[in-house]
């Protein structure tokens, strides 16, 4: 189901580029946890636009031809005792990002457990490649 819905993601991106206040030229990240991970792994792997991501909750090993395409820069966040994600799956999935830039943010407790300083990092993540309005 997944990949059925990178073209909506696509279609949904050319509609906001198209906007005045947005404009084609600005730079595009994604951020997704958990199924949003998923997602956006196969999507992050097709979309040019997209220059920075947020990645994580993930252990799908089926995925790590398509992390392997992805070359921007990762911040992957994984949880130590997530019982739908192993954490050597986990590791498999985020070894095999195509990525010189990734950073893995493990931290401990379950699937819906991450820590609220994961936001403020992801925010962090996503100043420093994609810039910050009004930033020259």
């Amino acid at each position: 189901m997944a990949s059925q819905l990178v073209p909506d993601w696509q279609t949904t991106l050319d509609a906001l580029q198209k906007l005045d206040s947005v404009g084609d030229d600005q730079p595009v990240g994604y951020y997704g946890l958990s199924q949003g991970g998923e997602m956006g792994i196969r999507l992050v792997a097709t979309e040019p636009r997209i220059t920075a991501a947020v990645l994580g909750l993930i252990g799908s090993e089926w995925l790590t031809d398509d992390a392997a395409r992805i070359t921007i820069p990762v911040e992957f966040v994984l949880q130590l005792d997530d019982e739908g994600s192993p954490r050597d799956s986990v590791m498999k999935l985020f070894d095999a990002l195509g990525s010189t830039e990734k950073t893995l943010h493990a931290n401990p407790g379950s699937h819906y457990r991450v820590p609220s300083f994961e936001i403020d990092s992801s925010v962090r993540f996503f100043a420093r490649h994609l810039g910050t309005a009004g930033s020259s």
